[in-house]
């Protein structure tokens, strides 16, 4: 896999690099800032990229900005993001967008080797992944309690399905049910789970991380892994 990485702190992408190297793995650059990281992109077109969030000269999003532009301009190449500390904003973000090909990683697990190699081929063959950590605090204050056991078996069928990946389509086709009908019983779980509206555009995710937290889908302390299906939207 050839890989260019971002990242400012000198002693972080030097370990990364050799690292990497040493998993058999073609480290094409290793760059300081948003701008070099583009520069290398154009110029190596890696199957992935390794990119930390705060970068010069502000070290407030630089490096998402340039993951955002990565995957519109470049979308065959891979971006695992890397963070100091737990964005659940960009973590959300993740989830809700439906794609693949691309992760969030907190930096400690750059001291696992396997990991990091496990998380890259598995973005640079179209999954998703987020760090548990980032699971943990996006279920922060959102404890289930007996709310599962309110859902009927139907629900708890579909929700599944959610988890899993699936679109409302999908879930129809699989269920034998209408799109509208599909629809219906996503609102009645929304519900039953007491995730409220103002939740907004995330309130499907919620419910989602909720049955993930409830059925420990993610190896312990091992990041989540959001499946993908072809040509489908997997949050939908």
């Amino acid at each position: 896999m050839r890989i260019v990485i971002a990242d400012d702190a000198v002693l972080i992408r030097e370990g990364l690099n050799a690292m990497l190297r040493q998993a058999g793995m073609e480290v094409l650059a290793a760059v300081n800032d948003a701008r070099e990281l583009l520069e290398a992109v154009t110029e190596h077109r890696p199957d992935a990229v390794i990119v930390d969030i705060r970068m010069p000269p502000t070290y407030t999003t630089e490096g998402l900005a340039a993951t955002e532009r990565i995957r519109r301009e470049y979308p065959g190449i891979a971006v695992l993001i890397l963070s100091m500390h737990v964005e659940t904003e960009y973590a959300l973000a993740i989830v809700n967008s439906g794609e693949g090909g691309v992760g969030y990683l907190l930096k400690e697990r750059i001291l696992n080797v396997e990991q990091m190699v496990a998380a890259l081929r598995d973005i640079a063959n179209g999954g998703a992944l987020i760090d548990a950590s980032l699971i943990e605090e996006l279920m922060a204050g959102h404890r289930t309690g007996g709310r599962f056991d309110q859902l009927t078996v139907r629900e708890r069928e579909v929700l599944g399905l959610m988890a899993q990946g699936y679109t409302n389509r999908a879930i129809g086709d699989r269920l034998n049910l209408s799109i509208k009908t599909v629809e219906s019983y996503v609102t009645s779980i929304l519900g039953r789970l007491q995730i409220e509206a103002d939740e907004g555009v995330h309130r499907r995710v919620r419910a989602v991380l909720m049955y993930l937290r409830v059925n420990g889908p993610a190896r312990p302390g091992g990041p989540l892994r959001l499946r993908r299906w072809p040509g489908r939207n997997p949050i939908g």
